[in-house]
């Protein structure tokens, strides 16, 4: 019995294996290029300096432990990404259901979402939001980041819901109407159950580029973990352990979020999984 088949998983020998070395080519690429960096750096007289990233991590006082502002920072950009992710899927999920619609309303308020929020920048939706709506709504810049990121990241989740939808055999859906069910019904009961399968890869996608877009809070004080960064770096000047120790830390998240829907699909069963 060979190592691989020593390992209790209900995945086969081969996919693992392929598993194994997609995970370390991508730490092997990893390394090559923070590599490089450092000794670009290097080759510029930057003196290295490490050991102080430790502290703006936490610290050990009288009192305990207390979190530096790394940490904090990242406590805020966790917040304002898993806040934004529910409510980006929602509007995703009611826009697809908007344009999928029979009601010519419904499609005609959808395309103009659509058109408006893809072909405009998210920092300039960012500001519009935060400037203008925001006085005269009367909520607060957390609450503006959200909406902005919201809106942004559901335009493009509206696509793969409607996308996963419509892969749904016609057959399927007849199989529904035939048994009495109501159009609620049908997208609840069967529908959206199978759709879920094949949107669950593209969804990750969008999740990982909206952990990604949340950096852009920054620019209306959002103290997340950007704007932790560059208070940072004009105090400490450590330009190059800053923001390596901050794209690490990105770097975690999305391959956590990534982890998880793997995980996920392997327990739905999800083909390539």
């Amino acid at each position: 019995m060979n190592f691989l088949e020593k390992i209790n998983l209900n995945l086969p020998s081969k996919q693992l294996l392929r598993k194994i070395l997609e995970t370390g080519l991508f730490l092997l690429m990893v390394a090559v290029v923070c590599r490089g960096f450092y000794h670009g750096a290097e080759n510029l007289g930057y003196n290295w300096q490490w050991y102080r990233i430790s502290r703006y991590f936490g610290t050990f006082a009288q009192g305990g432990w207390q979190a530096g502002p790394l940490v904090t920072g990242l406590l805020v950009t966790l917040q304002v990404v898993t806040v934004s992710l529910l409510f980006s899927l929602l509007i995703g999920l009611l826009v697809a259901l908007m344009r999928l619609s029979r009601s010519p309303v419904a499609r005609l308020l959808a395309s103009c979402y659509l058109e408006l929020i893809r072909n405009t920048p998210l920092l300039v939706q960012i500001f519009l939001i935060y400037f203008v709506l925001a006085p005269i709504l009367g909520i607060e810049r957390f609450a503006a980041a959200v909406l902005a990121l919201s809106l942004f990241e559901g335009a493009y989740a509206s696509e793969i819901f409607r996308a996963g939808i419509l892969a749904i055999p016609v057959g399927q859906w007849e199989a529904a109407a035939s048994l009495g069910m109501s159009s609620r019904q049908r997208y609840r009961y069967v529908v959206l159950p199978q759709a879920l399968r094949n949107m669950a890869p593209p969804l990750t996608s969008q999740g990982i580029s909206l952990i990604k877009d949340s950096a852009l809070v920054s620019t209306i004080a959002i103290y997340d973990l950007s704007m932790r960064g560059q208070e940072l770096v004009a105090e400490s000047f450590l330009t190059f352990e800053v923001w390596f120790t901050i794209a690490l830390i990105y770097l975690c998240l999305t391959l956590g979020l990534s982890a998880v829907v793997r995980l996920f699909e392997w327990r739905l069963g999800a083909p390539g999984a």
